[in-house]
């Protein structure tokens, strides 16, 4: 059988000689890998970076094999450009990671995932952008493997605006004014999260992601039995770095 799609790369290994065995997130088949024959040469590795977006066809006796990728020529190589950007390099690598250690092989839910990992992938460059839309991402993975969180209304009161908090027990929004008597047990939940079009303040996106990472680790990896990956702390440390220059 057949298929071709839009990918981004997640990661390699080598396979023989000259060849890698490619993993990635396809538009419409989720998480897929397969043998990239030359893949491992100078001339075309550069390609296969992770992060960067291919066209790829794949040939297989049965979806559930490995297969092999043809792979055309990049429709976005975004490694080279970020060489010189550590922060945002650490940001490919968690999202990367994330994807590849929580996304099942052939799950439908990594498709869910594709087109927001492409908006962050194509923000990278404008700094005042993309750490929120990372936060964002963040829980968009969380809701398309399950574990979304309820931002919608107050868990107490059933109104709709002036959130501040979330229940680490239930994942539902709370108003801090109606949980007084136990707010300092909740988590913080910055407004950009729930208004795409609310200012960001210095340091919200730095709460936003202690938020998600709170339900990453307490039901996302809890539930697969695996540890965030170390790639996420990375990402954390040097925007708390950036925070404080």
């Amino acid at each position: 059988m057949k298929w071709r799609d839009e990918a981004i790369v997640l990661g390699s290994r080598r396979f023989g000689e000259g060849g890698l065995i490619l993993d990635v997130l396809t538009k419409t088949k989720g998480r897929r890998s397969g043998l990239v024959y030359g893949g491992a040469s100078r001339k075309r590795r550069a390609q296969y970076e992770p992060g960067n977006t291919l066209a790829v066809s794949w040939t297989g006796r049965l979806e559930e094999h490995l297969g092999r990728f043809d792979v055309a020529e990049p429709m976005a190589e975004r490694a080279s450009r970020l060489l010189d950007m550590p922060d945002t390099l650490a940001a490919i690598s968690s999202i990367v990671t994330l994807l590849r250690s929580a996304v099942d092989e052939g799950d439908a839910a990594g498709s869910a995932l594709y087109g927001a990992t492409e908006v962050v992938l194509n923000a990278l460059e404008q700094r005042d952008l993309w750490p929120a839309l990372y936060a964002r991402w963040e829980l968009g993975l969380l809701a398309a493997l399950g574990f979304g969180l309820d931002l919608s209304e107050c868990a107490i009161s059933g109104e709709n605006d002036g959130l501040t908090h979330v229940s680490p027990k239930t994942g539902r929004a709370v108003r801090g004014s109606e949980a007084e008597d136990y707010v300092d047990r909740l988590l913080v939940l910055p407004p950009f999260l729930v208004d795409s079009g609310a200012p960001i303040r210095p340091g919200e996106v730095l709460i936003g992601l202690k938020l998600t990472g709170y339900f990453i680790e307490q039901r996302l990896y809890a539930a697969i039995n695996k540890t965030t990956p170390e790639a996420r702390a990375l990402l954390i440390r040097r925007l708390e770095k950036l925070e404080a220059a």
